[in-house]
């Protein structure tokens, strides 16, 4: 059975180039432009792994790490943030909010997305 992640990420390029390598590389994904429709989707959706930006239209991504990691049946599930925010405070604050890795974008490549996502997800 293929894994299921789910990309909140508003910058269209990033998001539909992530959508197919991630495709590619063999996992079921789903994307979500907003924090409104992430959330949504995080709600009525099961998935292994959520790939997170911080700055989203309609709820930021903290807030949606704190939903997730207060929210029971979904706390467990891993959260990857890929941002281009990259001060100490943003990090600090995410880890504080439970979440499995903190990728600055310009500092990654899809690849290395990808086996962060395996590594996680032991594959």
């Amino acid at each position: 059975m293929k894994k299921r992640i789910l990309i909140i990420e508003d910058e269209k390029v990033l998001r539909e180039t992530l959508e197919d390598y991630l495709r590619e590389d063999g996992f079921d994904v789903k994307i979500a432009m907003d924090g409104e429709i992430g959330m949504n989707l995080i709600k009525e959706e099961e998935f292994d792994l959520i790939v997170l930006d911080i700055i989203l239209p309609k709820k930021d991504g903290f807030k949606i790490l704190e939903e997730v990691k207060e929210d029971e049946k979904r706390k467990n599930i891993p959260v990857i943030i890929l941002t281009n925010l990259e001060s100490v405070e943003d990090i600090q604050k995410a880890f504080e909010r439970g979440v499995t890795n903190y990728l600055v974008k310009s500092d990654h490549s899809l690849i290395e997305v990808s086996e962060k996502i395996k590594k996680i997800l032991k594959i």
